[in-house]
């Protein structure tokens, strides 16, 4: 494979692209696709940590609105990521890929617990290091915990696997008139109020010159042409 422009990503999935077309739960085929395009990006030599949310299971939002304590609510979405992430450990390795999870909450039955020295360590060995449990607080969403673990890791980029293909200005799933964006700057994400990621990821991202792309995380082309540092989805930089 090429020279890849980048030397360690951290890749951040939603937990619903897991679901599939089932809505619910964790659906074999996709799950087996995710770690076949993860292995396509880990032959350009790159070093690949990956956050998982958790909304194919359980949200901890969706959980308070329903009369769990909010804190209560978030520990159980953080206990789903865990599940998220062993089941696509699980995956990877039967792909041929040496896999570690890292999580904030002990689990140590299922997960290492989450120490930067040693995930940056697991990352120099060429291990994919997959970091669960989200920040270990409440109140955090796993998109904070991707921009955090990023940070911790010195990536180089957060790519923000979606089911678009970047950002719009409005859902193009319900509008199909909505524009797509090939670049923003972190400031413009802010004040559009563009649903990207939330707004202390961004932050996260823009106060250590984080970039980010949002791009579809099925097509596998997709990473093909990042790769080759051309145009893909939407680029978040500073302006």
């Amino acid at each position: 494979m090429p020279n890849s422009p980048y030397r360690r990503i951290l890749l951040k999935m939603s937990g619903e692209i897991l679901a599939g077309e089932k809505g619910f739960g964790i659906d074999a085929k996709i799950l087996a696709e995710l770690a076949d395009t993860i292995k396509y990006l880990y032959s350009y030599n790159l070093e690949i940590g990956i956050v998982i949310g958790a909304g194919n299971i359980f949200r901890g939002l969706s959980g308070a609105a329903r009369g769990i304590d909010r804190v209560s609510a978030d520990y159980m979405g953080m206990i789903a990521t865990v599940m998220n992430s062993v089941a696509l450990q699980s995956a990877l390795e039967n792909s041929g890929c040496d896999t570690r999870v890292m999580s904030a909450i002990t689990i140590s039955q299922l997960a290492e617990p989450y120490i930067r020295r040693r995930a940056k360590r697991h990352l120099e060995k060429g291990r994919i290091v997959i970091f669960a449990g989200g920040t270990g607080n409440p109140y955090f969403t796993t998109d904070t915990a991707a921009a955090l673990r990023a940070i911790e890791i010195e990536a180089d980029i957060v790519i923000k696997g979606t089911k678009v293909d970047g950002v719009y200005d409005s859902d193009p799933m319900t509008n199909p008139g909505a524009k797509k964006f090939d670049s923003l700057t972190y400031k413009e994400v802010i004040e559009k109020d563009l649903r990207v990621m939330d707004m202390t990821a961004v932050t996260l991202c823009r106060e250590n010159n984080l970039p980010i792309i949002v791009l579809d995380i099925l097509n596998r082309d997709n990473f093909r042409l990042m790769m080759e540092s051309k145009i893909v989805g939407t680029k978040i930089i500073k302006g």
